[in-house]
């Protein structure tokens, strides 16, 4: 896909991975909608955007609202007219066991990393349909690949979107030529290490030995998969720093 002139919507874009990819898209002359519940945090990403000649606007979006959501997509098209890629980023990862029974915990993440895939897809597919192409990225995990202990429900719930996001490719892709990319992360540098309540698990996030990707690395990621030729799907990516054995 040649990226100039096209128009993302990127969720989760007030920090980490989605302030990122936000800023490397702009960068290749993407409009960007900017996509978090956090709009000071996004005044910001857009002022940094607007400083190196990019383009966007700010969207607040409740990604677990599908109102919300729909109102941010409209806003979107209200503005730029079309949408063409879908950055599916937003997501919230606490570590504890189980039996802690960290139960809104275990809701925030259902709620944030399954249903913030699943309504800014259900909002944007009809528009990428209608115009026969686009491209929807999901950010899954390595423990969406893999199981780890204190990390149960979180697991479960990027499991689910490592599911939805191939079973999305096999669907749409050959029948309206949108491609589909799940994107895997290992240990990133972002705020999603700071949300665990656990005192046992906030210590050993600390005590990491083995320094962690960059927002940046994902989002290079993220723009190789999205600049592959047209009829090429990349349709995994599996990215680990390289002192992460698994």
């Amino acid at each position: 896909m040649n990226l100039k002139e096209k128009i993302a919507l990127v969720t989760g874009a007030s920090s980490g991975i989605g302030e990122a990819v936000a800023k490397a898209l702009a960068g290749k002359g993407v409009k960007v909608g900017l996509a978090a519940r956090r709009t000071d945090k996004l005044e910001g990403v857009l002022a940094e955007i607007q400083a190196e000649g990019g383009e966007g606007i700010i969207i607040t979006m409740d990604v677990t609202d599908r109102n919300s959501v729909t109102k941010g997509v409209d806003l979107l098209l209200e503005t730029y007219g079309k949408i063409d890629i879908l950055i599916n980023n937003a997501g919230v990862m606490y570590l504890s066991d189980i039996d802690a029974l960290k139960l809104d915990e275990w809701e925030k993440m259902v709620d944030i990393n399954i249903k913030g895939i699943l309504n800014p897809t259900g909002a944007v597919l009809p528009h990428l349909i209608a115009q026969k192409s686009g491209h929807i990225i999901n950010t899954s995990s390595i423990a969406g690949r893999k199981l780890f202990q204190g990390l149960g429900v979180y697991c479960a719930t990027k499991h689910a979107v490592a599911a939805f996001s191939d079973i999305m490719r096999m669907e749409i892709a050959p029948k309206h030529h949108i491609r589909v990319t799940s994107i895997q992360p290992g240990a990133v540098a972002t705020e999603l290490q700071q949300h665990t309540t656990d005192p046992k698990y906030k210590e050993a996030m600390a005590n990491s030995t083995y320094p962690p990707l960059l927002p940046e690395d994902i989002a290079s990621s993220m723009l190789y998969a999205l600049e592959a030729p047209d009829h090429v799907d990349v349709s995994e990516i599996f990215i680990l720093p390289s002192e992460q054995a698994w």
